[in-house]
């Protein structure tokens, strides 16, 4: 009984009391997610190529490459 109480109640909530964001504020917020993930990956792959570029540089001069 407690479950089929807990589902209506969890229905009603979610079908009377939230408030679904519209077709437009998905979209918006999805370009703004994938601008955003697009910025900090090629943040991370400079950083990355710069690390690499360094310790190439300081392998040849401890002469372990």
């Amino acid at each position: 009984m407690k479950i089929k109480l807990y589902l209506q109640d969890a229905y009603n909530e979610l079908v009377n009391k939230v408030t679904w964001p519209s077709w437009n504020d998905l979209q918006n917020s999805a370009i703004v997610v994938m601008t955003a993930s697009m910025i900090i990956s090629i943040v991370i792959y400079l950083m990355d190529s710069f690390f690499s570029y360094i310790m190439k540089i300081v392998y040849k001069l401890l002469g372990g490459y």
